[in-house]
């Protein structure tokens, strides 16, 4: 398997994954990635700002994440909690794995080269955040020792469960 940025021609296995990940939240009652979001057109910027990434088997993407070492600014407060450290940190978003690959450890392999690259910068820290309800998200989180740090607020005031891991 490979682990590289997405390039436009990525864009569409992208959104086909996105498309399956919301068709399964929406199936399973979670209010996490509707109303249009993610659409190609945030696909597209990921892949521009050169923030995405996918995993390729056979150059098939069978995955798809955003890493950004850019900040968030929707955690700079955090409530009913604190996050383990104060110092940079790497950031997930809109990671989805092909509906046909579940059940293979794909998000693993994810988060193990997301942990190659921070190192690979001298980061030592990476953030996460999930609706409370994507259960399948907080279990991977769990089992690849991410620590459960509080609440944060997005910019709807929607809220999420907040993670972070230390290197």
């Amino acid at each position: 398997m490979d682990f590289k940025k997405a390039v436009d021609a990525n864009a569409n296995s992208i959104m086909n994954i996105i498309n399956q990940a919301q068709d399964y939240f929406k199936e399973h009652g979670i209010n996490q990635w509707q109303d249009n979001y993610p659409n190609f057109e945030i696909v597209m910027n990921d892949i521009n700002n050169k923030n995405g990434y996918v995993l390729l088997e056979d150059n098939n993407v069978v995955g798809t994440v955003v890493v950004s070492f850019d900040g968030e600014k929707n955690y700079e407060f955090i409530c009913d909690g604190k996050w383990i450290s104060n110092d940079k940190y790497a950031v997930i978003h809109r990671m989805a794995v092909d509906i046909n690959y579940k059940g293979r450890g794909l998000s693993t392999i994810i988060i193990k080269n997301i942990e190659r690259l921070c190192l690979d910068k001298g980061i030592h820290s990476i953030r996460v955040d999930t609706h409370k309800e994507n259960i399948s998200m907080q279990k991977m989180l769990s089992k690849n020792e991410f620590e459960y740090c509080g609440i944060i607020y997005l910019d709807d005031q929607s809220e999420r469960i907040a993670f972070e891991k230390i290197l």
